[in-house]
């Protein structure tokens, strides 16, 4: 099998191409499998999440967000493709944590000040509003994920997944994409025509020219060069319409057919670009010092718990396509515990945003038909160097308004039918499970909808756990999956009916020694050390870890 799967790939997992050919597939790996995926949220964040912040429109600062959150990410996926589950797999920004960061943001003490206020403030002033804000984040974040760091690197992510059906992550993902609508409407009404021909150029290329193959010059190892027909429109669906769209603009606005100020224009915010610097180095901390609440951390875990189960589900198909046998229990501990460590380092420097696998890469792996590690690991690096470079990152944030309305009109409906497609593994004819569905939809958005437009309705006597209370009753992701996840596990349904068979098969997470699986999931530095120690066989996001033998310890305990 090994060999068949190997015959689907140009490189393998542990193949090493020469090293030019690593720096141009790594180019390649970086715009297909990084900028094609994260496009999403790199877009996200200045539109939607710096405006909660308070930030003006044209702060040069929303481009040093932006390169913070590329720079981490490029860290992180190294860490994780070399040291974590070792598969080549891309880290990156969500928009899974912008539900709760908005739920959080609308709490009376960190709503913004009035329109008039803000204008009469200094730049400093203006400057402390947002960064104070900015650190509530940061804190929320970075504590958060050290549940999914405790979760991945101790082996208990197994047990929760009992409790987290298909009818639980069903209305938390789907959640995201829908409680997010405001977003993508008030950005497409800024000009309709705009933000129409987006979604309409991006159905064709991603839905309808899949198939439709341009000529391109290739490098095969033994062949050397040849022409090959290369699918433009199923890898860039997503940049090929910015750029079209983005040129219409530009035409439109060069013959003044939009007027001056208009958000459709290209000229609108060129200052970001002049001001951003060409060099700066992202650091822990450069926003202030992390503030840590309860709320916020509540509020946040959501994001943690819809980013976990979602990753989980993309090692074994990531392995499938790059040649790899099946990801051992240790690979997959060590994956979560390095993405949880991943989204503590996007909080602690001040990206406003967690970490997350992309699943969308493992389709690039199957159409470049590189599925070496060690490509992936070069790609980090260039974010990371790319993280530095200001101006380039800057480029981002003047995508006019309208074209990222478009966007967001598909890109939210696709997370949100991706949430739904958990719904496969239940049965869709039983009545129960209908009831539960409907009713972890519908509630979340109700509640979440007046808790808002009511903000300071809760009054315990105890300004903590009013906060706590606020955010997690307006995190409509929160709502969804607790409504989900208590209906399911107490009405009364039959495993086949609740879809658990499925799910477990889907979900089976297996331990297998590194001997059985060669070194693909070994450590690349140590392991004869590791082999040595007899105590790594009880840790279990050790290579060496054998199933059973860490909750042996605390079984053994209670016995005695």
């Amino acid at each position: 099998e090994g060999e068949e799967r190997k015959g689907n790939v140009t490189y393998g997992i542990d193949d090493t191409p020469p090293w030019y050919l690593c720096i141009f597939m790594a180019l390649q790996a970086l715009y297909t499998q990084h900028y094609l995926t994260m496009i999403g949220a790199i877009v996200a964040i200045p539109f939607i999440l710096c405006p909660a912040l308070c930030m003006e429109e044209t702060d040069p600062d929303r481009s040093n967000i932006i390169s913070t959150m590329i720079f981490v990410t490029g860290l992180i996926t190294w860490l994780q493709c070399t040291f974590g589950c070792r598969l080549p797999i891309v880290q990156g920004g969500t928009i899974s944590f912008l539900v709760p960061t908005l739920a959080i943001l609308g709490l009376p003490a960190w709503r913004c000040p009035e329109p008039h206020q803000l204008e009469a403030m200094t730049e400093l002033e203006r400057r402390h509003v947002w960064t104070t804000r900015m650190c509530e984040l940061s804190g929320a974040i970075a504590v958060s994920a050290l549940f999914q760091l405790f979760c991945g690197y101790f082996g208990i992510i197994g047990s929760l997944l009992r409790f987290v059906t298909p009818l639980t992550i069903a209305p938390t993902v789907a959640l995201v994409g829908l409680t997010l609508f405001d977003h993508a409407a008030e950005a497409a009404a800024q000009q309709w025509g705009i933000a129409a021909g987006t979604f309409t150029l991006l159905t064709i290329f991603s839905q309808c020219m899949t198939d439709v193959k341009i000529p391109t010059l290739s490098y095969k190892r033994g062949s050397g060069l040849s022409v090959i027909w290369f699918p433009l429109f199923k890898l860039f669906p997503v940049l090929l319409t910015i750029v079209l769209m983005w040129s219409v603009c530009g035409v439109l606005t060069a013959t003044d057919v939009f007027p001056a100020g208009h958000p459709a224009r290209t000229d609108l915010k060129l200052n970001i670009i002049r001001d951003a610097p060409w060099f700066r180095i992202p650091y822990p901390g450069q926003w202030g010092r992390p503030t840590v609440s309860v709320a916020g951390v509540l509020g946040m875990l959501a994001g943690v718990l819809a980013c976990t189960v979602e990753s989980i589900s993309y090692y074994p198909t990531t392995a499938r396509m790059c040649a790899a046998p099946p990801p051992p229990l240790h690979a997959i501990n060590r994956g979560l515990g390095t993405e949880g460590l991943g989204t503590m380092l996007a909080g602690l420097w001040g990206s406003g945003n967690g970490t997350n696998t992309f699943g969308e890469n493992v389709g690039a792996i199957g159409v470049t038909k590189v599925g070496s590690r060690r490509v992936v690991q070069w790609a980090a690096a260039l974010m990371v160097l790319q993280g530095l470079v200001g101006k380039l990152c800057a480029v981002f944030i003047i995508i006019p308004q309208p074209v990222v309305g478009g966007l967001f009109c598909v890109m939210f409906g696709m997370i949100s039918a991706f949430g739904l497609s958990a719904l496969q593994y239940v049965d869709l004819n039983s009545s129960r499970n209908l009831y539960i569905i409907g009713f972890s939809l519908f509630f979340p958005l109700v509640l979440t909808r007046w808790m808002s437009a009511h903000s300071g309705i809760i009054d315990t006597g105890v300004e903590a756990l009013d906060a706590v209370l606020q955010v997690l009753l307006s995190t409509s992701i929160l709502v969804g999956g607790i409504v989900g996840c208590l209906l399911d596990n107490l009405i009364p349904g039959t495993e086949e009916e609740r879809g658990l068979k499925a799910w477990a098969k889907e979900m089976s997470l297996e331990a297998a020694g590194a001997s059985e699986l060669g070194d693909t999931y070994d450590f690349p530095v140590g392991m004869s050390l590791v082999r040595r120690w007899k105590w790594t066989s009880y840790l279990p996001f050790m290579p060496t870890y054998e199933a059973g033998k860490f909750t042996a310890l605390f079984t053994r305990k209670k016995d005695s």
